[in-house]
């Protein structure tokens, strides 16, 4: 990338960082603010789906340790006396525990045998939680308290938690980008295009793929932990396998290619649409299986992909539209 492109990017980020910092100056209602700052959140576990995908991995387990983290939390804080601020990075802790035991299993068959298993602990997780009474049972667990006051934020108003949200969001995109742009990112990259080729040059395959699950299921689980003490309450059902699904349209409809930005559109759209259009929860699923059927079908690269297919189609119209004397034949040379 060039000094001018490099500068530009830069630009934009600033312009969005700052735009974003006055959202509350802008939305008054706190209906609204609410739909923001549950957009924050997906965009994280997008970001945790994106991730692990980078290494040529589809997961279905990033509800699974989404609902990990947000347990963990909420017991550290009610049963343990832990304060919100300890439990976070504890709760992403837990879950990068789990992930690393889970994952020294599921890892080891990439492909379709990954997907399945991982579905099978999209399934089982929310199960365990509602079987044990220690988790609060299938009734869940009530009176969750909300962060510790810290600085001007009281957690008492959306104000605070969507800056909280905003906060976890910009550290989550900086310290993904840094592995991209890393040996370690371009290792994952490798393996994604072609591991036979990537073990042939010397990567190790199961230990990259290991790193990006556990650093996938980390940052589900401080998301976890943040969605806990923002609703205050938990029960299985909030993890189901239909949130799995969810955390992957979030990537596919943004775009897989785009690690950051692609969740974040995708995110943002499967937010707001549906609360815009009022869809019930009944009907939620079989819309949500037609736009992913749809963009699959017709933008395979997702809705970021747009202006590139534009700009081909327009190069396309244009060769067409040239006089046939005016292309050159192929291998001739001029003089």
């Amino acid at each position: 990338m060039g000094t001018g492109a490099a500068r530009k990017k830069i630009v934009l980020c600033g312009v969005l960082v700052v735009t974003a910092a006055a959202l509350p100056l802008v939305i008054t209602s706190s209906y609204q603010m609410h739909l923001v700052i549950m957009t924050c959140i997906n965009i994280m576990l997008g970001l945790s789906f994106s991730l692990l995908y980078s290494s040529g991995l589809l997961t279905m387990a990033g509800a699974a340790f989404w609902a990990i983290g947000a347990y963990s939390s909420a017991v550290l804080v009610l049963k343990g006396g832990l304060s919100f601020w300890l439990a976070l990075p504890a709760s992403g802790f837990a879950a990068a525990l789990a992930g690393l035991v889970l994952g020294s299993v599921v890892v080891k068959v990439p492909g379709v045998g990954f997907l399945i298993k991982t579905l099978v602990l999209a399934m089982i997780v929310p199960e365990v939680f509602g079987y044990f009474e220690f988790f609060g049972g299938w009734a869940g667990i009530l009176g969750i308290p909300g962060p510790d006051p810290i600085g001007p934020l009281v957690f008492v108003k959306k104000t605070p938690y969507y800056y909280l949200a905003l906060g976890l969001l910009l550290l989550n995109i900086l310290a993904f980008q840094a592995l991209y742009t890393s040996r370690v990112g371009r290792a994952w990259s490798a393996i994604r295009l072609n591991p036979s080729l990537a073990e042939t040059l010397g990567i190790n395959l199961y230990g990259y793929r290991m790193l990006a699950f556990v650093v996938s299921s980390a940052s589900a689980g401080v998301v976890g932990s943040l969605y806990a003490h923002y609703f205050q309450t938990l029960e299985p059902g909030m993890f189901s396998a239909f949130k799995a699904i969810l955390i992957q349209i979030y990537s596919i409809l943004g775009g897989l290619g785009f690690y950051i930005f692609g969740p974040v559109v995708g995110a943002a759209i499967m937010t707001f649409v549906p609360e815009m259009l009022r869809i019930s929860k009944e009907i939620e699923p079989i819309i949500t299986g037609l736009v992913l059927i749809l963009v699959v079908i017709f933008l395979p690269g997702g809705i970021l992909s747009i202006p590139d297919r534009l700009r081909s189609f327009r190069s396309s119209v244009t060769d067409h539209a040239k006089p046939d004397g005016l292309v050159a034949p192929t291998g001739t040379r001029e003089g």
